[in-house]
């Protein structure tokens, strides 16, 4: 017999009856019975109900081991009585009487229980997160994940990619964050960077000739924490592919993400291939958000012809000025509360706006502050503009495109909330298309690239020099799932001259790209296919799938949001010695003296 078990704590059934077994695991809940301590016996795979009399010579070690302490039991499965079976158990039929019980290792008083879910706070369960992870909700997330990734690389080979990694100690790399920094002992005064994503050693693959690469890459970025974002860590689904149009790259990696999402779904609906195509400008101006959550069946519409001219003097003052208005529908809304509708106010003013004002198409006429300043024309114009009927209400966002269209957009998901209008089981995917290649710059009043420099754009080096640069679009794209951006990607820029004018629009000259970007130009030089590709969120995937709205819920060990590992104390003082020998010294930030 094995030193430590025969089965798992997950395994045993009826047909184990009479057998002579040995399991072993935590102990994860005691009841005594006065002549009988009941045991759940706890390991990776599952729970089995130990059962020890007064008269085994054990009972007292076992009586005194406390919760979470390690045991190995050696004894007979019995079959339980109809009435003491556990139907919400797998091995709920049967359970093992013990001969004898070895105490492998004693726990101290835990900091938090296992058994239970108190509510403990953040720190607590980052300080002591293996205890954390013994939580059968935890624990199930951190396996969930493993076998999403499993699935990943499964479904990623089988269309042809192969895996490769990439470099950790490397160049610093334009991604739009703060490195993390590593000093060189080699070489005095000089560093490392921690890759913020494998972006150009993925180009430079492509340019090697390996046609389709992929790896669950991790990156690095020091930036602050998020809900949906870790500090510091995070991993992707890295990939990339030669000879691609957009296309290709959407039609290789939706089975993926489908195929994954249908696996561990459940009884959720996974949204039909193909994904929906939207162009940026169509989701800014109908979802207010470029990540929009398709869920919420409501359509932003922009109502500002109403307004042009009107009686309701802001608005139209503000139209004649160029500002916008927007219209976000709530379906069903007139049967509202007035205090519902002022509780929406109070929620607009909350952030940061003047208000939110509506009018309520109610059976007997509509009503609101702002139906009282427009005619039976405009307001039957709002009505079909809007899409709404009777019955439905129509609430107003008034300002500069983009400031409308981003409040519309929370504005819309506030009442899709409030009205009950996202089913939480639905997994809705869209792509966002035709990304502008360059945005005006107010504050440094000046051209800039908007989204990914090395992106291919549509029309190449003709729409460079032809077209007014914020009318140029990129073969650009994200991948959104229920409102959460899962990936950016783009087609990239494997011509050099393109490049070279690209950067020149946004006010870079060509010593510029050659001293920032020299290994990946020379690479294009010497001949480079068309290729690209995009990075699927690991940690987001897992998010969405495991049904929670925090990343480190499913994170094995992340850090709290000031970026600190509690339970390994990092980030900690480097010694004089560490300090030397990478040739630093630290200098602290000055802080006020207390009087």
């Amino acid at each position: 017999m094995h030193s430590y078990r025969t089965h798992t704590c997950g395994e045993l059934r009826l047909n184990n009856a009479d057998e002579t077994v040995r399991i072993s695991g935590w102990i994860h809940r005691k009841r005594d019975h006065g002549n009988l301590l009941f045991v759940d016996l706890r390991d990776n795979y599952g729970l089995t109900q130990v059962v020890v009399d007064t008269d085994n010579p054990h009972f007292p070690a076992l009586e005194k081991a406390s919760n979470e302490s390690v045991i190995c039991v050696t004894g007979k499965v019995l079959k339980r009585t109809a009435e003491t079976v556990n139907e919400n158990l797998p091995t709920g039929a049967i359970e093992v009487s013990a001969d004898v019980v070895e105490v492998l290792s004693h726990a101290d008083t835990l900091p938090m229980p296992v058994n239970q879910d108190a509510g403990y706070p953040e720190d607590i369960r980052l300080k002591y997160r293996f205890l954390d992870l013994r939580r059968e909700q935890m624990h199930q997330n951190i396996i969930l994940r493993s076998d999403i990734i499993s699935s990943i690389r499964r479904r990623m080979v089988e269309q042809g990619f192969r895996e490769f990694q990439t470099p950790i100690l490397t160049a610093s790399s334009p991604e739009g964050a703060r490195d993390f920094l590593v000093p060189s002992r080699l070489h005095p005064g000089q560093f490392y960077a921690l890759p913020q994503a494998p972006q150009q050693f993925k180009q430079l693959l492509m340019v090697a000739g390996f046609d389709k690469y992929f790896q669950i890459a991790p990156c690095f970025r020091d930036e602050d924490a998020r809900a949906d974002r870790s500090p510091g860590e995070f991993y992707q689904l890295d990939f990339e592919m030669s000879f691609a149009t957009q296309e290709d790259v959407f039609q290789a990696i939706e089975p993926v993400l489908h195929g994954v999402f249908e696996e561990f779904a459940g009884e959720r609906e996974v949204s039909a291939l193909p994904f929906k195509r939207i162009p940026y400008a169509e989701s800014m101006l109908k979802y207010g958000s470029d990540k929009p959550d398709l869920r919420n069946p409501i359509l932003i519409s922009d109502v500002s012809e109403v307004f042009e001219g009107s009686n309701f003097k802001i608005f139209a003052k503000l139209v004649s000025e160029g500002m916008v208005v927007r219209a976000i529908p709530a379906p069903g809304a007139s049967e509202q509360p007035r205090s519902w509708f002022d509780k929406l106010n109070s929620w607009a003013q909350g952030e940061g706006q003047a208000g939110l004002g509506y009018i309520n198409f109610k059976a007997d006429g509509p009503a609101g502050p702002i139906a009282k300043n427009l005619d039976e024309e405009r307001i039957a114009r709002v009505k079909e503009l809007a899409g709404v009927d009777t019955g439905d209400a129509v609430f107003f966002v008034c300002g500069k495109p983009l400031a409308a269209a981003e409040f519309a957009g929370a504005a819309r998901t506030k009442i899709g909330e409030e009205l009950n209008l996202i089913d939480p089981n639905k997994f809705e995917f869209c792509w966002i298309v035709d990304f502008p290649m360059f945005e005006y710059d107010e504050k440094l009043e000046k051209v800039e690239f908007s989204h990914n420099p090395f992106s291919m754009p549509q029309g190449g080096m003709e729409a460079l020099e032809t077209m007014d640069p914020l009318e140029i679009k990129a073969f650009q794209y994200d991948i959104v799932c229920n409102g959460i951006e899962l990936s950016s990607g783009a087609i990239r820029n494997h011509l050099p001259e393109v490049m070279y004018k690209a950067f020149d629009i946004a006010g870079y000259g060509p010593e510029v790209v050659d001293d920032r970007f020299g290994g990946m130009i020379n690479a294009l030089k010497l001949g480079a296919p068309p290729h690209g590709g995009c990075a699927p969120g690991i940690d987001r995937i897992v998010m969405l799938l495991a049904g929670t709205e925090n990343i480190r819920e499913v994170t094995a060990f992340p850090m709290n949001q000031m970026a600190q590992d509690l339970m390994m104390g990092a980030p900690a003082p480097a010694d004089a010695q560490q300090l030397h020998d990478v040739h630093i010294k630290v200098s602290m930030p000055v802080t006020a003296k207390s009087e």
